[in-house]
C-alpha cells in the first residue's frame, strides 16, 4: 500500500511537491472525527436538527468565515502556524502572510480550508450543545460584522483627507 502511495504521489506531483500522503492523514483526522461525533450523537442519544433556519445558517456562514480567517490569518493566532509555516509579512490589515512549510501549515495558513473544519465544528455544536453553539456564533458575527465597519471607517477616512 505505501509503495501505491508514493507512485501514486510522484505520478500526480510531477515538478511540484505535492505532500499527498500527509493530504491522506489530514482527511483521515478529518473523516475519523466526524465518523467519532456520529458514533457519539448516536450512543448518547443526540439527534440533528430536523432543519436548519435561515438565522442558524446566516450565523453558521458568518461564523465559519470568522473563526477560519481568525485561525489562518490573525497575528495572535501565529502561535498556532508557526510550526508549520515561515512568516512572510502582512498581507492586510491585522493579517499576516505565511508560507506553508508542509501539509499542515497548507491546512491552518487558509482560511478557505479550515472552513470546512469549522463549519463542521459549527454543525457538532449545534447537535451536542446548540445554545452555547448560537451564542459562539453570535459572537463571531458581531466581530466578522465589526471587522467590515472596521474596514468602511478606514477607506470613508482615507476618503476624506
Amino acid at each position: 500500500m505505501n509503495d501505491f502511495l508514493e507512485k501514486t504521489e510522484q505520478e500526480y506531483a510531477g515538478e511540484h511537491d505535492r505532500p499527498l500522503k500527509s493530504y491522506l492523514r489530514i482527511l483521515s483526522v478529518y473523516g475519523g472525527a466526524v465518523a467519532t461525533g456520529v458514533a457519539v450523537a448516536a450512543l448518547t442519544g443526540r439527534r440533528a436538527p430536523e432543519r436548519v433556519g435561515l438565522m442558524d445558517l446566516a450565523l453558521m456562514a458568518a461564523c465559519t468565515h470568522k473563526v477560519s480567517r481568525l485561525i489562518a490569518k490573525d497575528p495572535v493566532t501565529s502561535p498556532l502556524r508557526a510550526p508549520f509555516t515561515t512568516y512572510e509579512g502582512v498581507s492586510g490589515p491585522s493579517e499576516l502572510k505565511e508560507e506553508p512549510r508542509n501539509a499542515m501549515g497548507e491546512l491552518l495558513a487558509c482560511p478557505f480550508c479550515l472552513a470546512q473544519w469549522t463549519a463542521t465544528a459549527y454543525a457538532a455544536g449545534l447537535v451536542f450543545a446548540p445554545r452555547f453553539t448560537r451564542l459562539a456564533g453570535l459572537t463571531m458575527t458581531a466581530v466578522a460584522a465589526s471587522d467590515w465597519l472596521q474596514l468602511a471607517y478606514a477607506k470613508l477616512m482615507r476618503s476624506t483627507e
